[in-house]
């Protein structure tokens, strides 16, 4: 059948189903890196599982020229590599799609739908013919699917070469020309056998010429090294354990004593999570910006050191990558489940300063931001990330960095002024703003005091007395509160006539910008707020509290950015709704322009009927 009649140059979205373990990470790599190499913005969502090779996996690439970025559930086109999956991938394509797939071997006549192009390419075959050895072969045909989709998409063969000079270099030449030699295989089959190029197609923009490709993880590894972080502690965890392998591989570049070689980071990793939190905690109380990496299921089993770090104000930064949840969840896939988790971890009476990027840039600036915030306010600072900022390959503006910036320590003593302090006492609220100054272990001999995770006065000293233990954790309280005016504030967009507002966090940025976009094109306005910190910002109230209904929209299932929100604002709960996505895959603008208009259609029925 002909496929769409009107030609899409670069805005489409496609899917690539392989086989866990075959090594299609590093052909899928290849196609977002040539397409952002090209100029054209890309997003790239990786859907593996958590289990062993073999299993399901799939590469989802949407090109975009506008630069939206948030996931499109439906596809234009789909490389089938898995006969497994082959019905489900079919499914999933739009009508008058394609699907190219390894026609080695026959597909059924009743997987076929009669609106799709179905374009065969004999990829095993080929490489049996062209290359040795089993592994080699398996390889080889995630290499040459790529060349068939150059021919198809209209990809620029010289980037392609460009980009495996980059890898291989003239010391591995021959993995150069083998790899060349099977995109080239599927280029000339696809250009003989079928119409190239399809109606959607690649062309060359400008887009990207200040932009880099980067995941999460590894902006927040950046982060941290810029922000001056020497010491993490983390017990490995789906999807966060990246970022520590990125710290690593940078500190082995930049955190490197000159003329000795010697190590000036400590890696280290713990027999588990609790362990990993208390080296965090020992190594901030020691001076030493430190932070660790892990998702949920590993902050369950921090909480008991977080209250230790809340109760006797040590700064340390937790990076929270969050997951599907609960128990082990569902490691490989992205959730927003951990919202409450964070903001009040621990037994007891506590509450956290929260970061909520957005995306990779974020990642990096709120790094640094997270040491800082830790250090002023002597405290534990968290970071939620979750599985689609951190382990997947975003398009973001160049990194920008101000050389005059130094760490902001907070109210530290050093030598020089506990020389003229007549005593020093750790928990002594000096100068009114809740926050007690502190000392680096080692200093000075009056810098020393008792660390107290137990009921302690003002002066470090043990207590249980009611009036001493409340002056103490109320002054703590106040330290918290106070840091809403450091945090970073809310991003806020208004539009003339808005009635409605839309509020979110993190990664559901991309999807909810879209859907803004898509019913503008409706003439239906709304304002939007982004909540990137807690605790919140004055700016949060008053943007609820403008509007008759704002619609909460978040990934978990029991709304728990609403609750936060009702619960940390005078606002009535009446003002706020909301709309939720958590099974696992990243959220897209066609379910946030389906439930909100669900939730506002069952908003107008219930002002009907308060009238009637």
């Amino acid at each position: 059948m002909s496929g769409m009649k009107s030609e899409r140059i670069n805005d489409f979205a496609f899917k690539i189903a392989t086989v866990n373990g075959t090594g299609s990470a590093s052909a899928n790599g290849l196609i977002m890196q040539l397409i952002f190499r090209m100029g054209v913005p890309v997003s790239g969502k990786n859907v593996f599982p958590s289990n062993i090779q073999g299993l399901p996996t799939w590469y989802e690439i949407r090109v975009n020229g506008t630069g939206h970025v948030a996931r499109r559930p439906d596809f234009d086109l789909i490389v089938a590599m898995n006969p497994e999956t082959y019905a489900r991938d079919i499914e999933e394509l739009v009508p008058g799609g394609w699907l190219l797939y390894d026609s080695s071997w026959p597909m059924a006549d009743t997987l076929k739908r009669h609106d799709v192009n179905f374009l065969g390419v004999p990829l095993a075959e080929m490489c049996v013919k062209n290359f040795e050895g089993g592994r080699t072969r398996i390889l080889m045909k995630n290499i040459a699917y790529t060349g068939a989709l150059a021919a198809l998409l209209d990809l620029d063969m010289e980037v392609i070469r460009g980009l495996l000079e980059e890898t291989f270099g003239e010391r591995k030449r021959h993995l150069l020309d083998a790899n060349f030699k099977a995109i080239r295989m599927g280029y000339d089959y696809a250009a003989e056998h079928f119409e190239c190029p399809l109606p959607i197609r690649l062309e060359r923009m400008d887009a990207t010429r200040d932009s880099i490709l980067i995941d999460g993880n590894t902006a927040a590894a950046l982060g941290c090294v810029y922000a001056g972080a020497t010491v993490v502690a983390w017990y490995p965890i789906t999807p966060s354990t990246s970022l520590v392998d990125a710290f690593t591989a940078y500190c082995r570049r930049l955190r490197v004593e000159e003329g000795s070689g010697r190590s000036k980071a400590a890696i280290l990793q713990a027999e588990d999570e609790l362990a990993a939190a208390g080296i965090t905690i020992g190594a901030g109380w020691a001076g030493a910006r430190a932070f660790t990496s892990t998702s949920g299921a590993g902050i369950s089993l921090m909480t008991e050191f977080i209250g230790l770090a809340y109760y006797a104000e040590i700064p340390c930064v937790f990076f929270d990558i969050e997951r599907v949840g609960p128990s082990t969840g569902m490691p490989t896939r992205t959730q927003q489940g951990d919202i409450l988790l964070c903001a009040y971890a621990s037994h007891g009476d506590t509450k956290h300063i929260c970061l909520y990027p957005k995306d990779p840039a974020e990642c990096f600036e709120f790094s640094v931001q997270a040491f800082d915030l830790a250090e002023r306010f002597q405290t534990p600072v968290f970071v939620l990330s979750d599985l689609d900022i951190g382990m997947n390959d975003w398009v973001v503006p160049r990194f920008r960095w101000d050389d005059t910036y130094r760490p902001d320590r907070g109210k530290v003593l050093d030598a020089e002024a506990l020389e003229e302090v007549e005593t020093f006492y750790r928990y002594l609220d000096v100068d009114g703003d809740g926050i007690p100054y502190r000392t680096i272990p080692g200093e000075h001999p009056k810098g020393a005091y008792f660390t107290r995770g137990s009921g302690h006065t003002k002066y470090g000293k043990y207590t249980e007395d009611e009036e001493e233990y409340l002056e103490v954790i109320d002054r703590i309280a106040v330290k918290i509160e106070n840091a809403a005016e450091a945090v970073p504030p809310p991003e806020i967009r208004s539009r003339p006539g808005a009635q409605y507002g839309l509020i979110t966090l993190g990664a559901c940025d991309g999807a909810v910008r879209e859907a803004i976009d898509q019913f503008d094109e409706e003439g239906l306005r709304f304002d939007y707020m982004r909540i990137r910190g807690f605790p919140f910002t004055p700016e949060v109230t008053r943007f609820i509290e403008a509007h008759d209904l704002n619609i909460v929209i978040e990934q978990n299932r029991d709304a728990q950015l609403k609750s936060l929100l009702t619960l940390e604002t005078p606002v009535s709960k009446e003002k706020l709704a909301s709309v939720r996505r958590y099974g696992g895959l990243p959220l897209s603008a066609r379910q946030v322009t389906e439930d909100v208009s669900d939730c506002l259609g069952i908003a107008a029925k219930s002002a009907e009927g308060v009238g009637a």
